[in-house]
């Protein structure tokens, strides 16, 4: 039998974030009764594996089932490995094209191996719906439509307006969050979490399970995560987004960019901080005793710690492993950032002492820090070109190579190279 901390403490801990709990009345008494039982909750996140690679903006209910988890209730992380080829309408003006059974299979293996980074491995329940949709008959699915009104699905904003406009809705969308509600059953959750946009489609699952027999599940939506522009939702098209995998220099260099109002949303929705202490740090830069770069280098740190570092569940997220990765990065950033001075990793490149010089252009192609000389051109003039420290706008600069010397090129904010004549 599992010891639960008591509902209180359980609910001030779930709620950090959360937009809206549907109801919470009911999500009290489930707690209540599995702190009487001893038997944990099951709650869910389902994910369609639609693309390779996960952002901070995924993380965000990820985050939540991992709080579900810290308080002791039984995680599962169900990869919609069938729904995947089917197309969630949620969000688009026209119908998705399906996937392949290869692609969502190539995108479920690189998912499981972010998740992890969240999510504690050996507590962790890993479904597919595919274990069931895959397995229902032609009246599984007619019965199951059965339990649904039409006007009830049209209702919903995203096939409202297409129909509104006279575009194409195709009947497949239609069965999704029918289909999707079918996991609810088989899984017998009693918490379902979702971002904000999916409320529709959770809710619909509430039904179905009622509709089946079942105590319906207690809806937990979190809120969308606004990109690195602070204006739209991160999103990999739109380029606003940190990447989970990225490397730690290009993660940190990536959330000290963002405007400082932002700090407070990440904060309390990618960190494990309490409410208390994030109105701490608040507090702290409004009276002035700590500077907004500092508390967005705090953030960076933790972001970085959160998934560069090799601890394995349950260490402190303070541990010597997170300081010192954390630190190290943003020791690097403020040396190139701050101080103006080279990352210590830049790559050498060697060309041979000969007669004659090489045009700047052509050595920035040579270099990798673009592909084309007309490119090359184009950055020279627009005086995105430093060597030694001095920006260097004529296109038409030579590099003599008839004797030994190293060069130091900067190409745009980011890009470093070594040029050196031997």
């Amino acid at each position: 039998m599992t010891k639960f901390k008591s509902v209180d403490e359980q609910l001030a801990y779930l709620k950090k974030g959360v937009a809206e709990v549907i109801p919470e009345e009911e999500l009290k008494q489930k707690l209540a009764n599995s702190v009487k039982t001893g038997k944990p909750l099951r709650v869910y996140l389902g994910v369609d594996p639609t693309a390779p690679d996960i952002h901070l903006g995924h993380t965000v209910v990820l985050r939540k089932l991992k709080h579900f988890q810290d308080m002791g209730h039984t995680a599962i992380f169900l990869i919609g490995d069938f729904s995947a080829m089917i197309g969630d309408p949620t969000g688009q003006s026209e119908t998705r094209p399906p996937l392949s059974r290869e692609q969502v299979d190539a995108n479920s293996k690189t998912y499981l191996a972010q998740v992890y980074k969240i999510l504690d491995r050996d507590k962790t329940e890993v479904r597919y719906n595919s274990e069931w949709l895959g397995k229902m008959s032609s009246y599984d699915v007619v019965r199951l439509c059965g339990h649904y009104r039409l006007a009830r699905m049209l209702e919903r904003e995203d096939f409202r307006s297409r129909l509104d406009k006279n575009l194409p809705i195709a009947v497949h969308e239609l069965l999704y969050p029918l289909l999707t509600a079918y996991d609810a059953v088989m899984l017998k959750s009693d918490v379902e979490l979702g971002a904000t946009e999916q409320k529709f489609n959770i809710l619909v699952h509430r039904e179905i399970q009622r509709e089946y027999g079942l105590s319906p599940q207690v809806v937990v939506t979190m809120p969308i995560l606004v990109g690195l522009d602070g204006e739209r939702k991160m999103s990999k098209s739109l380029g606003n987004y940190v990447g989970i995998s990225e490397a730690p220099g290009e993660m940190f260099g990536k959330m000290m960019s963002i405007p400082d109002e932002l700090m407070w949303p990440y904060y309390e929705l990618l960190t494990d901080l309490s409410q208390k202490e994030i109105t701490a740090i608040q507090d702290a830069v409004k009276s002035g005793q700590v500077h907004p770069k500092t508390a967005k280098e705090d953030l960076a740190k933790k972001i970085v710690d959160e998934f560069h570092s090799t601890r394995t569940a349950g260490v402190s997220a303070g541990d010597s492993s997170s300081v010192t990765i954390g630190t190290s990065t943003a020791a690097e950033f403020n040396r190139v950032f701050r101080d103006r001075q080279a990352p210590s990793d830049i790559p050498e490149n060697y060309i041979g002492s000969e007669p004659g010089k090489m045009r700047l252009s052509r050595a920035l192609v040579r270099l990798g820090a673009t592909d084309f000389r007309a490119e090359a051109d184009r950055l020279i003039k627009q005086g995105a070109v430093e060597i030694d420290g001095a920006v260097v706008s004529d296109p038409t600069f030579e590099f003599d190579l008839s004797a030994p010397r190293k060069y130091l090129l900067k190409v745009g904010k980011k890009k470093h190279f070594y040029l050196i004549v031997q």
